[in-house]
Parts: structure tokens; C-alpha cells; sequence
């Protein structure tokens, strides 16, 4: 006798009558459609006209898009097609079944609304008392463009296929005259090729004009950094009454370089190198998380691969949000983050920084676990006390945090949820992308904190 569950694909059976019964109690569908049905959408809905055939409503294409994020589905085709044979994507569209073009219109129409919707995700945490803002960690990770390093092209480059392309230009107009009695190889169009030649010289010029320009603000940025060193280094000789030591800051170089690039795809990506070893079409993609819940309670995006300049950014965020969320106490994050500037301008903003100054042994001798650091002198700079409030064991321990909230969060954005390249391209609407994957993991976060507390 088998000893097999019977397999009948013959008899016919009936799903629940009501969609309600499909899933769980505790389905994470369930608990996405409660947090979109809660947040308010007036800015989204006013956005239609009401002409012509019924849209579908805003709240069930945001909740398909979240539920999406949140369970690495990401294509707008792939949605459509959830929507058929899921039965979570069935729950949210309560039958419904949005084509891929109007998902992939609606995320690229509102993808700048989403900054506020992220907030009132975690206005609904904090009502909950599943947030309280505190202890912020501060880290960045590199996520791929939607366009190939291949599809860059640099300055040099750009120079010897210009002559390339206007040398072929004379030949082909030369052939074009003498085509009475040339020999023009089968199916080869002249004006074709013309055209094709003269449209690529065009977009190279439009690149190396972008560049120009891109090149022209790294040395106003650079400038004014140097400025600041030289400025910082007299004040010392002036002080001191020596020369500084150290070496003398080399004064930047105005003008295009051969190595800058544009990529032809997302001109406003950069090529970053990425972990692992390699570089790779990139937006620096910057999270600040609660180091109590692993909720992500700001977030930036930049096309710097550099984090030092990410700091300043973050705190105005934390606190423009400051009324809704509460206020952040400290602020933690590793070295790449660490300088005199960041320092001091989490002094201003009143949030404590526990910035690393330099890499820490990963193997320290057993006694410096136990030991507290010699007494902060009187007159030291705020790096300094800084420095010694990390070398404390209350210090340690706070810092030690970091690597239990923060990077476990991109670990799981790129690993569980398998987002590792945006879908929509330009700064603006991948920061606005970057929102959305926050937005989705918070909602994921929220249904696991929940029944916690209660």
C-alpha cells in the first residue's frame, strides 16, 4: 500500500469565497494594506483629473510596489504578473490586476512623493511605540545604476573616437561624390551612415560639455578645500610662530582630465569601486538606522563614492524630521566618515558623535576591554574628546552597536530582499527609489516588531 498523499488534479474544488480567507492572520500582505490604508494619499489622489476611464487607486498600486519591494519583486512586468499567481499580490489587488504599464507609470510619476510617505511610516511606528529615536548608525553601500560601466565613456576616449568618426565622415562624403562610379558595397546606405556618424559626434559633444562642467565644480570644490587647509596651516605658523609640519597641500589643477567620465545610459552615475574588489556604475546609497529597532530613520543618496561629506547631509534630515520623529541623541559611524568637520557640526546640531578615528583592531589585547582611557585633558579639541569618549568601555559598547544594526539592515536589502540595482535612473528619481526600499523594508521591520510590544 503507497504510503503517498493522493495527487488529483481532476477533481474540481472551490478557493474561499472571500479573499479575506486566502492568507494568514499574521501574513506580512496583510499588515503592508493596513499601513498604506492608514497613510494619507490626498497628495497623490488631488494629482488626478478624473477624465476619461477609472484609475485604480493610488493606495492599492503603492501597496503592490511596497509588498513588491519588500519580497524582491521589482519589475513591473513581474508585478503584473504576481497579481495572477500570488495569492498575496491577489489580497492587495482584491482581484484587481494593474498592467505593467500603469505600475511602471505611477512609480516613475510619484516617486518624489514617496520622501513624505516614508515619513508617515515612521509617524506610524512611533504611534505604535515601535520607534524611539535615540542612538542613530550611519553607514553607506554602494548599489548598481541602472546602466553598464560599458556604457561609460572618458574624456580621452571621447578625443581619439572624435577623430576616428570625422576621419570616416570625410571618406563616406567623398564616396558620396564619386558615387556615380564608386563601387558602394551591397545594402549600404550613405545618408544612413552619414547620419549615424554625425549623431554619434553630436552626443560626444554634449558629453564633453557635461564633463567640462562637471570638471569646472570639482575645482571650485577642491579649491575651496585647499583654501581651507592653507588657511588652517597659516593660522598655526601665525600661532606657533613655526612652520607646520607636514607635507604642503598640492594646489588642485583646473580643467577636463582625460580619466573623467560620463556613462552614456545614466550620465548622473558613477563608476565607484565596490566591495569585493572592481569598480561598477553606482549611487552611494546612505541609511541612517535606530540602533533599538533596525528601523531606517533617514536616509540620502549621493554620487560621491567618498562617505566623509555624508555626514552634514544626514543631520539636516534628522533634523528637519526632528518635530515628527523625535530628536536623535548620537550619531554613529565608522572612519570613513570621520573628520574635523563632521565632528563639529554634530557638536552644533547637539548630537553626540561617535565617529571612528582610525580602523580598530579587530583582535585587541584582552586587558583594553577592561580598562578606561587616561583623563581627557582640559583644552581638547572636540576630535579629541571624541577620540576618548570611543576609548571608554561606555563608548565602545555604543559603537560596537553599529555593526549589529546598521549593516545587518543592507544585508538583508540586498541578500533577503535582493535589491541590488535600481530600476529607474537620474539621481532624482533613484533617490526617490532608494526611499521606496526603505519605505518597504520599515514595513517589513514594523510586522516583525509588532507583536513584541504588543
Amino acid at each position: 500500500m503507497s504510503n503517498f498523499i493522493l495527487t488529483d488534479r481532476k477533481t474540481d474544488y472551490l478557493l474561499p469565497p472571500s479573499v479575506d480567507d486566502w492568507l494568514t492572520q499574521d501574513h506580512l500582505a496583510r499588515f503592508v494594506v493596513e499601513v498604506i490604508d492608514s497613510l494619507d494619499l490626498s497628495n497623490l489622489t488631488r494629482q488626478y483629473a478624473g477624465r476619461g476611464s477609472k484609475a485604480h487607486h493610488p493606495a492599492t498600486l503603492l501597496a503592490i510596489l511596497v509588498y513588491g519591494y519588500s519580497t524582491g519583486v521589482f519589475s513591473s512586468r513581474k508585478l503584473e504578473m504576481a497579481t495572477y499567481d500570488s495569492v498575496a499580490f491577489r489580497y492587495i489587488g482584491a482581484g484587481s490586476h494593474p498592467d505593467h504599464d500603469t505600475l511602471a507609470t505611477f512609480r516613475r510619476r510619484f516617486i518624489d512623493e514617496l520622501a513624505g510617505l516614508f515619513v508617515q511610516v515612521l509617524e506610524m511606528a512611533r504611534e505604535m511605540k515601535l520607534l524611539k529615536m535615540g542612538t542613530v548608525c550611519l553607514d553607506g553601500t554602494k548599489i548598481h545604476a541602472n546602466a553598464s560601466r560599458h556604457s561609460a565613456l572618458s574624456h580621452g576616449h571621447i578625443v581619439k573616437l572624435e577623430e576616428q568618426l570625422k576621419a570616416e565622415v570625410q571618406e563616406l562624403l567623398a564616396l558620396a561624390e564619386a558615387a556615380d562610379t564608386a563601387n558602394v558595397p551591397d545594402g549600404m546606405s550613405l545618408p544612413k551612415e552619414l547620419k549615424l556618424r554625425e549623431d554619434r559626434l553630436a552626443a560626444m559633444a554634449a558629453a564633453k560639455t557635461k564633463i567640462a562642467q562637471r570638471a569646472q565644480e570639482r575645482y571650485a570644490r577642491e579649491k575651496a578645500e585647499f583654501d581651507e587647509k592653507m588657511g588652517k596651516r597659516q593660522a598655526k605658523a601665525d600661532e606657533t610662530g613655526k612652520k607646520p609640519r607636514g607635507k604642503t597641500p598640492t594646489a588642485p589643477q583646473p580643467g577636463v582630465r582625460d580619466s573623467d567620465q560620463i556613462n552614456l545610459t545614466d550620465e548622473e552615475s558613477r563608476i565607484m569601486p565596490v566591495a569585493g574588489g572592481g569598480f561598477e556604475q553606482c549611487y552611494n546609497a546612505q541609511a541612517g538606522v535606530d540602533a533599538d529597532t533596525m528601523l531606517v530613520v533617514a536616509t540620502t543618496l549621493t554620487q560621491a563614492p567618498n562617505d566623509k561629506r555624508e555626514v552634514q547631509p544626514m543631520l539636516k534630515v534628522l533634523q528637519e524630521q526632528q518635530a515628527k520623529l523625535g530628536t536623535a541623541t548620537t550619531l554613529v559611524a565608522d572612519t570613513g566618515y570621520c573628520s574635523e568637520n563632521n565632528v563639529n557640526a554634530c557638536e552644533v546640531a547637539k548630537i553626540v558623535p561617535l565617529i571612528a578615528v582610525a580602523r580598530q583592531d579587530h583582535h585587541p589585547h584582552w586587558s583594553e576591554r577592561f580598562t578606561e582611557p587616561a583623563p581627557l585633558k582640559a583644552d581638547a579639541t572636540p576630535i579629541e574628546a571624541m577620540a576618548h569618549r570611543l576609548a571608554t568601555l561606555a563608548g565602545r559598547a555604543a559603537y560596537a552597536v553599529r555593526k549589529q544594526t546598521v549593516e545587518p539592515v543592507f544585508g538583508i536589502i540586498k541578500s533577503v530582499m535582493r535589491f541590488r540595482q535600481f530600476s529607474l535612473r537620474g539621481l532624482s528619481k533613484v533617490t526617490g527609489e532608494w526611499n521606496l526600499v526603505c519605505l518597504a523594508w520599515n514595513v517589513k521591520r514594523m510586522a516583525v516588531l509588532r507583536p513584541k510590544v504588543g
